[in-house]
Parts: C-alpha cells; structure tokens; sequence
C-alpha cells in the first residue's frame, strides 16, 4: 500500500502543502502546464528552490495578475499565506492596488466548475472550499451561502487548494496519514484586530484534530491547511512502518528562530505489518468518518409520543436511533433517547427533539468512529434481487429490507426468505 505522510511538525499552509508534495511529484512539468491552463483567472504558479534553516526544499508562490497575496501579519513568529475569508482580511490598498471585490461561495463554485481539470480534482476542489467556507460561517454566525471571501484572496486560496488536489490525484497514494499538528501560539493581527493562535476559523476546521501550541509565536496552520489536512488525511498520528520512497519539503514564506519552517511529505510502501492502534487490526480495512451523538432524557412521555419522535429522527436524517430505560429524580423511571447524525443533519435533528419530545435539553457530542470499508453487490434468486454488503474482511450480511421483501411477497419467514439466498449462492 502506497502511503502519503505530512509531517506538520511546523503548522501547515496550503502554500507548503503544495510545495512538499510538488517536490514529489512524478511529472512536475506536467502539473504545472494543467495548474497554469486550469483557467483560474490572471493565477500564474512558480515552483523555487530555496532553503529554511539549513533545509533545502521547494517554495510554491501563486501570483495572481502578477501580485502575490499578502500574509496575516502576527504579533509574532510567522504566517504562511492568506486566509480566503474574513478571518485574515487585509487593506490590499497599501501595497498591490486590488479591488476590493468580494466572491461568494456560489461565485467560487461556479469558478471552479469553469477550470480545465479532471472531474474528481474539481470535486476535491469544492469539497475543501466547502469546509472553508463552514468554517467562516460558523465563526461569523451567517449561513454558509452569505459568506463572502475577499477576491484576490479567494483566487489564491483556490489556487492553492486546486495545486494540492491535482498534486494527490498525480501522485495517487493508497492512505493519505498527517503528524498532530503544530499550530502556533500567542495572537495574529488581522483587519479586525488581534485574534488568537489558531485562528477562530482554524479552530473550528480542526476540531476532532489532534493539534498542540508550542512555544514558538504566530500562526503556524492556516484554515486553507487545515482544510485540506482535514479532507485529504485519513487519520493522525506518528510516521508509520514504511518503506520511503521519496521526501518533499515545503517551505513557508519566513525564516524562523527556533526551527526550519517546512512541511514535509514522505511518500513510502507499507509493509503491511502497521496496525490501527484503536482495534489492533491492519488499517487499510477501516474507515474513518466524525459524526454528532445526540441524547436526552424523558420520564413524561407515552410510548405512541417516543415512537413517532424515533420516526421523525430518521425523517431528518439520523443514521441510527436507539432509546435505553434509565432510573431518573424522584425515583421516577424513565427513557433515554439518543440518536447519531451526520453535522450537515445536526440542526434538523436537532429541531425534532425540540419540537417532538418533551425535553428542555439536549446534549452533543462529536465522536469519530471507525467503520469497515465495505462494498455491495446484487445477488438474484427465485424471488428477486437481494443486496449483500461485503467488508474487505470477509464478513457479509444481506439487507434487511430485500429480505423483508421478499419474506412478505412470499409470506415466508425471514429465515425462509435467508434459504432462498443461500440456494442462489449454490
């Protein structure tokens, strides 16, 4: 298995993302034709040598209309490039003489769908901008479609992003892994004043993220890093048992007291022996996703008011409901309610609980969980086609609602309606 690790030990930037993995790249000539002739407009990408701290690697400057974005300035210590949002604004007036024109999120997509890029690059592309884009929301209290991003910033931040996923898709690992991530620590001027280290928006991107301060001062990981950390990498943790290939290094805008300011990628060959060291089995079975855990407790309703509740659940979009008999105040019995949702289902889910249960409370939680890659395939008998989810270990099972089915059209048991499958196997 092909892995791709970025060692973050120095924050990361999209910028230095780009450059880490460009050094790598099979056909850097190649790459740069398509970023240049993607049609983003006036963007002109340059790759450099030159070195941080003793470090030789690749600095990856995007100029659009021949001006290079300006950084966030911190109080102290660095930054590496420009945020897209409000985050990081800046007076592009003291030095470049852009426009201050503004893009929505609608614009960019539209601007994306527009480039000379491969389906799943521009997919990626939108897909990371997405997360940009909540994470603005969310800091800003706006629907994600209201958010605005300042132009040239926009176009730079989409050129970074385009650099990135064109450069994964090229080099075409297996698992994509990244070290906990180095942020920063103290505070980074922005329009709006001093914000601290990592930026709201940042933040927000990282959550569910293993990430640590330091003590070196200044904005170490960007929100356009940390989005694209937060799409691409699988999961986070120390270098795993590899056999390497080929090392990148990318270099940030500012030389740094304390350490070289790179990010490096290192691509290699498992050798298979790597466990996940959540279930102690090879990790290449298991995937990885973040979803909200919702809960609370009821001791006032009736059975008919809980059952129409767990039914409206699954109506907004909940991918599991369970209740479980709890012991409340007052000696009083009652019932807990819980249910998993994805974050883009939170607030629907959420309103249900508040329109049709009696609570005046609900408790959140984000989990990650672990599920095992799995595929599905049509299996047909006498009595139609039935679907089997398979896991790449080896464990199958066939759904439920083929079965049912079939069980009610035969008026069968579900056992009997099972026999049917395995005569169709033999």
């Amino acid at each position: 298995m092909k892995i791709l690790y970025f060692d973050c030990a120095m924050g990361a930037a999209g910028d230095m993302l780009a450059a880490a993995l460009y050094e790598i790249c099979p056909d850097k000539e190649g790459f740069l034709a398509a970023l240049n002739g993607a049609g983003i407009p006036g963007l002109t990408a340059v790759a450099e040598k030159d070195a941080r701290g003793g470090v030789s690697g690749c600095r990856f400057r995007m100029r659009v209309n021949g001006a290079e974005e300006e950084a966030a300035l911190p109080e102290e210590g660095h930054s590496h490039e420009h945020a897209p949002g409000h985050e990081h604004e800046h007076e592009h007036g003291h030095g470049h003489g852009h426009d201050h024109a503004h893009s929505s999120l609608p614009a960019i997509r539209d601007l994306i769908a527009g480039l000379k890029l491969p389906p799943q690059v521009k997919d990626d592309v939108c897909a990371v901008y997405g997360l940009i884009a909540q994470a603005e929301s969310a800091v800003h209290g706006s629907s994600v479609e209201q958010v605005h991003f300042h132009e040239v910033g926009a176009l730079d931040a989409v050129a970074d992003v385009t650099a990135v996923s064109l450069l994964i898709r090229t080099i075409a690992p297996d698992r994509i892994l990244a070290s906990p991530i180095h942020v920063g620590s103290g505070t980074v001027r922005c329009a709006h004043g001093l914000l601290p280290v990592p930026a709201p928006a940042t933040a927000w991107l990282l959550r569910g993220v293993p990430i640590y301060g330091g003590n070196i001062k200044g904005e170490l990981c960007t929100p356009t890093g940390a989005a694209l950390l937060k799409y691409f990498a699988a999961d986070f943790g120390p270098l795993p048992r590899l056999t390497v290939d080929r090392i990148g290094y990318g270099l940030g805008s500012r030389d740094v007291a304390e350490a070289p300011n790179v990010l490096r990628a290192i691509l290699g060959v498992s050798s298979g022996e790597s466990k996940d060291e959540n279930t102690g089995e090879n990790a290449s079975v298991f995937a990885r996703d973040t979803v909200w855990e919702l809960s609370c407790n009821l001791d006032d309703m009736t059975g008919e008011e809980l059952g129409f509740a767990q039914e409206k659940l699954w109506g907004a979009g909940a991918l599991d409901v369970w209740t479980a008999a709890i012991g409340m105040k007052k000696n009083r019995p009652g019932v807990q309610l819980n249910c998993m949702c994805r974050e883009e289902d939170l607030n629907a889910v959420k309103e249900v609980f508040f329109r049709h249960t009696s609570t005046w409370g609900v408790r959140a939680r984000e989990s990650r969980r672990f599920l095992l890659r799995r595929r599905e395939e049509s299996r047909q008998t006498e009595a139609g086609p039935v679907r089997i989810k398979t896991a790449d270990t080896g464990k199958s099972k066939p759904e439920y609602e083929d079965l049912a089915r079939i069980a009610r059209s035969l008026g069968t048991s579900l056992a009997e309606a099972r026999l049917l499958l395995d005569k169709a196997e033999d």
